[in-house]
């Protein structure tokens, strides 16, 4: 697995933490790094970072775009797994500098590892309303 996937996946885990404790940003990184990360590796990992505080820093941007192409979906209402798939995703799209294939795959893998099929299609679909949205007109 890519150190970048691998990355990814503690942004999500991380996120789903934030989403559900409501805590400040660094609080829930802190708890990772201490509590769920610590006997896999000490080192904290930049892109996990700038991922999370990306995502948290342009939330409302990010849950619009989403809450957009959500059709009959309000975001409170989605799974959590998927909401902050989705958020991390549109973030890494809009101000991550990633190219929007890779961030779309990428949350496509997230989705089969930790929800379900449905999920991946869900996400996929809204990816991909998200990406025509934002990609320049021809």
């Amino acid at each position: 697995m890519s150190s970048r996937r691998r990355s990814r996946q503690r942004a999500l885990q991380i996120l789903f933490l934030w989403d559900a404790r409501r805590q400040p940003v660094d609080d829930a990184l802190n708890a990772y790094y201490d509590t769920l990360f610590s006997e896999e590796h000490p080192l904290r990992d930049p892109f996990v970072s700038e991922l999370v505080h990306g995502t948290v820093q342009h939330l409302n941007e990010v849950d619009d775009r989403i809450s957009r192409h959500a059709e009959h979906w309000r975001m409170e209402r989605m799974p959590a797994v998927d909401r902050n798939i989705l958020r991390l995703a549109v973030f890494e799209m809009a101000h991550g500098g990633t190219p929007a294939a890779v961030a779309i795959d990428e949350a496509l893998e997230l989705a089969r590892k930790f929800s379900n099929e449905e999920s991946v299609q869900f996400v996929n679909g809204v990816l991909d309303a998200v990406h025509r949205e934002m990609a320049p007109s021809s």
